[in-house]
C-alpha cells in the first residue's frame, strides 16, 4: 500500500501545474502536483507593509475631490465657501453682524467675522487648543449636537481643516477672551513664519500664541487668510471674483441681519462692494425675477416650522430610531408674464443647486394646492381638459426655498443635494395649507386667479405644442402637405436668403406672386386683422386661423418653446398697405412678434414693408417716375418737377398694394435692391413691453389719457384723409 505525498503552495506564487510522468519509485496511483518557479522578475508578495495608513490631514492632499468636490475652479471656489460659512454659521446664530471677504492681489483669501471667535481654551481629550483642534484635525467643531449651535451649514467638520490642508499658508487670528490669538499652519503642520506670505520660512511649532490684549471697544471675532496651494488644482484653476460676489450676495439675502463686505485688491487700489437686505427673500426674489418681464402676482411669504423623526447617532454614536427634530421653513415667490422658472434651494444658507428632499416637498405640494383651486374656480378649465402639471406651476415662477435643520444630511461633502427625508413632508404641509389659504383669501384673490389663469394657459400652450410636435414627426414642416393651402413658398431650402412676406388680403397676393423671385421670396396672405393678443388669452390666441398659419408657417414654435434653429425664413416682412387700416394690421402682427415669438425681434429678423402711397409721372417723350409715401413728399416732388418746367399727369393714389402692377409693387416693394423696409428692434424690451401694453392692452383709460396728451403732436396736416 502507498502513501500519498503532500504537497504545499505558497499564496502568491503562479498556479500549479499538473505533471503527467511519475517520479521513480514513487506510487503509480499517485498525480503529483507541482508550482512552477517564480522568475526573478515576478511582482512581490501582497504584505502587511504593503497597507497604507493616511495619519490626519494626508488624507484631504492625498484624495481633494473627496472634500472639496473637485480640483478644477469649483473646488477652489468650494475652499472659499467652507470659509465663509463658518462666519455665516456665527451670524445665523445671532453672535455676528459682519463679514468681510478680502480677495488679496497675491491671490490669497481673508476672511474676518465679529462673531465668537473659535474657542482657545485647551481642549481636555486631545490636549491641544480649540483653534488647532478645529483647523488640523478631521471632523471636529461644534456642529456635532453640542451647543455651539442650533443649526449650521457644515455637518461634518471638515471644511476648514481641509482649506488648511490643501494651503502654502493658513493664518488665524481669534478675539476673544480679552487677548488676540494667532497660529499659523503650512498644509495643516502648525508652525511659525519668519515673514510675510507663504514663501517665508516655516518652522514647525506646536500651540496657539498670545499676540496681545484686546483694546477696549474692540470686538471679539475670527480672521482667517489663506495662500491655497495650486498643485493640488488642475492646470488653469483659479478662484472665481464672480462666484465669489454670487455668494455673498445669497447669502446676505438669506442672513438679513448680517452685513458683507466684498474687498477686491487691484493695482494698488481696493474695491468695495456691500451686500445687506434687510428684507431678505423678498429681496432675493426680486433680484432673481427677470427684469424684461412684469410681475402676476405680489410676493407670496411662506414660513412656518414643524417637526419630523428620523434615526441618529447620540453622543456616543449609537443608533437611536425616532429621534425628532424641528424644521423651520421660509419661502418667497411670485409669478411674471414669462416663461422662464427660477427655483433656488437652501439649507441652512448652504445653496443646494440640485435641490433635494425640501424641493420635492415643495413642488409637489404647490401642484396640489394650485390644481385644487383650479378645480373649484368655474370656468377655468373646461369639460374634458387635463389639469396642469408641475411644468404648467413653474412656468415663470420666480421661488426661493430656505430651510433650516439641525444636523441636515446631504448626498455629498459639496452639500448640492439635501437628502434629509422628513422634510418633506413637512414643507409639504406648510406651503398646502398657506398657499391655499392664498388662494381662498379675500385680499389676494384676484390675484390668485390671474395666476390660476396663467397656469390653466400655460396647459394649453403645452398641449397645443404636443400635438404641433406630434405632427411635425409625422411630416417635416419643408414638406407642402404640411404647409397652410393658401403659403406660397419658395424654392430655397436654406434660410440665408429666403424671406417670408406677410400680405394683407388676396388682392395685393395677385400682384406679388408675379412680383416676387419664387426662388427665396414666400407669401403668406392674411384676410384682415389677426387677433389682438395683447387683449386675448392664449387660447384664444391659439384658436385664430391666421396666427396659427403664421406659426405653422414658420415652424419655431411659440413662447418659451420658440427655436430660432427651426426657423424656416431668414427674414420676416410684414407687407401691408399705406393706410391706417394697414399700419393697424402691422401693429397687431408686431404685437404678436413681441408676445410670443420675440426673438424674431431680438435677432433684427423682423421687418416691415414700406409701399408707396403715390406715383408722380411727367408728361413728354421721356417721362420720369417717383414714388412718395406721404402727402407731403407728393407735394413737394410735383412742385419740383414744375419748377423743373415738366409737365406732371395727374397723380395716381394707390389705395392698396393691390392696385400696383406686378412691376410696380416689384420695384417699390420687394426687390432688395431698390426697396426700402423698417426694421422692428427692441432697444429696451421693457419700455417695449410698457408701450404695448398702453397701446395694445385689455385697460382702455390709460390709453385715453395718453392720446388726448398727445394730440399736440399731431402733424394734422400729415394726416391722409
Amino acid at each position: 500500500m502507498c502513501r500519498g505525498r503532500v504537497i504545499r503552495f505558497q499564496y502568491g506564487r503562479s498556479p500549479p501545474r499538473r505533471r503527467t510522468g511519475h517520479a521513480p519509485g514513487a506510487c503509480p496511483h499517485v498525480t503529483i502536483w507541482e508550482s512552477d518557479p517564480v522568475p526573478a522578475s515576478a511582482e512581490p508578495l501582497y504584505g502587511a507593509d504593503d497597507l497604507t495608513h493616511l495619519e490626519g490631514l494626508e488624507a484631504v492632499r492625498k484624495r481633494p475631490g473627496m472634500y472639496i468636490g473637485s480640483t478644477d475652479s469649483r473646488g477652489i471656489n468650494h475652499l472659499f465657501t467652507e470659509v465663509v460659512d463658518n462666519s455665516t454659521d456665527e451670524g445665523v446664530a445671532g453672535h455676528a453682524t459682519r463679514v468681510v471677504v478680502t480677495l488679496h492681489a497675491d491671490s490669497s483669501v481673508q476672511v474676518d467675522d465679529d462673531g465668537r471667535g473659535i474657542p482657545t481654551g485647551l481642549h481636555a481629550k486631545s490636549g491641544i487648543s480649540g483653534v488647532e483642534l478645529v483647523l488640523t484635525r478631521l471632523h471636529a467643531g461644534g456642529k456635532f449636537g453640542g451647543s455651539g449651535y442650533k443649526t449650521s451649514g457644515g455637518l461634518h467638520g471638515v471644511g476648514a481643516s481641509a482649506v488648511n490642508a490643501l494651503s502654502h499658508r493658513f493664518d488665524v487670528t481669534v478675539k476673544r477672551d480679552r487677548a488676540v490669538h494667532e497660529m499659523s499652519f503650512a498644509h495643516g503642520v502648525p508652525g511659525t513664519f519668519d515673514g510675510p506670505g507663504p514663501k517665508a520660512r516655516f518652522t514647525p511649532a506646536s500651540g496657539l500664541t498670545v499676540a496681545r490684549k484686546m483694546k477696549r471697544g474692540e470686538s471679539t471675532g475670527t480672521s482667517i487668510r489663506y495662500w491655497y496651494d495650486s498643485r493640488y488644482f488642475e492646470s488653469g484653476a483659479a478662484l472665481d471674483v464672480e462666484a465669489v460676489r454670487a455668494k455673498l450676495r445669497h447669502t446676505a439675502f438669506l442672513v438679513p441681519g448680517v452685513t458683507y463686505v466684498l474687498r477686491t485688491a487691484t493695482e494698488g487700489a481696493i474695491e468695495e462692494e456691500t451686500f445687506h437686505y434687510p428684507n431678505g427673500l423678498a429681496d432675493m426674489v426680486d433680484f432673481l425675477a427677470p427684469s424684461s418681464e412684469k410681475a402676476v402676482s405680489g410676493i407670496i411669504s411662506i414660513t412656518g416650522d414643524g417637526t419630523y423623526k428620523e434615526n441618529a447617532a447620540d453622543e456616543n454614536g449609537v443608533m437611536k430610531s425616532n429621534v425628532e427634530r424641528r424644521a423651520e421653513v421660509e419661502i418667497s415667490m411670485r409669478w411674471g408674464t414669462g416663461y422662464e422658472r427660477t427655483v433656488e434651494s437652501f439649507t441652512n444658507t448652504i445653496r443646494n443647486v440640485h435641490g433635494g428632499t425640501h424641493r420635492k416637498g415643495f413642488d409637489r405640494a404647490a401642484l396640489k394646492a394650485l390644481q385644487e383651486a383650479i378645480s373649484k374656480s368655474r370656468g377655468l378649465l373646461k369639460p374634458k381638459e387635463d389639469p396642469p402639471t408641475l411644468d404648467d406651476v413653474l412656468e415663470g415662477m420666480t421661488a426661493v426655498i430656505h430651510v433650516r435643520i439641525p444636523e441636515p444630511q446631504f448626498t455629498s461633502q459639496t452639500k448640492d443635494e439635501l437628502s434629509t427625508a422628513g422634510i418633506t413632508k413637512v414643507i409639504g404641509g406648510i406651503v398646502e395649507r398657506q398657499l391655499k389659504a392664498w388662494t381662498e383669501d379675500r385680499r389676494t384673490k384676484s390675484e390668485a386667479k390671474t395666476v390660476l389663469q396663467k397656469i390653466v394657459d400655460a396647459g394649453r400652450v403645452r398641449i397645443a405644442q404636443k400635438q404641433q410636435k406630434d405632427a411635425a414627426r409625422r411630416k417635416t414642416a419643408l414638406e407642402g402637405a404640411a404647409m397652410p393651402p393658401k403659403l406660397v413658398d419658395c424654392r430655397a431650402t436654406g434660410v440665408a436668403r429666403s424671406e417670408l412676406f406677410l400680405v394683407e388680403g388676396d388682392s395685393a397676393l395677385g400682384s406679388a406672386r408675379m412680383a416676387r423671385v419664387s426662388e427665396y421670396q414666400a407669401l403668406l396672405p392674411l384676410r384682415g386683422k389677426i387677433l389682438n393678443v395683447q387683449k386675448a388669452s392664449l387660447g384664444d390666441t391659439l384658436k385664430n386661423a391666421e396666427i396659427a398659419s403664421i406659426v405653422q408657417v414658420l415652424g419655431a414654435g411659440t413662447g418659451r418653446t420658440f427655436d430660432m434653429s427651426t426657423m424656416r425664413y431668414g427674414r420676416v416682412i410684414l407687407m401691408a398697405d399705406a393706410d391706417v387700416d394697414g399700419s393697424h394690421i402691422r401693429t397687431l402682427l408686431i404685437t404678436l412678434f413681441a408676445k410670443y415669438m420675440r426673438p424674431v425681434i431680438e435677432h433684427g429678423r423682423l421687418y416691415a414693408a414700406m409701399p408707396p402711397l403715390h406715383k408722380v409721372t411727367t408728361k413728354g417723350r421721356n417721362p420720369e417716375t417717383r414714388f412718395t409715401f406721404n402727402q407731403r413728399e407728393m407735394e413737394n416732388t410735383v412742385a419740383e418737377f414744375e419748377k423743373a418746367g415738366k409737365s406732371v399727369a395727374p397723380v395716381s393714389r394707390f389705395k392698396g398694394l393691390g392696385e400696383m402692377n406686378a412691376e410696380e409693387l416689384w420695384d417699390t416693394t420687394m426687390n432688395p435692391a431698390s426697396r426700402s423696409v423698417r426694421r422692428i428692434t427692441l432697444d429696451d424690451a421693457e419700455a417695449a413691453e410698457g408701450a404695448l401694453e398702453l397701446l395694445m392692452g385689455e385697460k382702455v383709460e390709460p390709453r385715453r389719457r395718453w392720446l388726448v396728451s398727445s394730440s399736440e403732436r399731431v402733424d394734422r396736416a400729415a394726416i391722409d384723409i
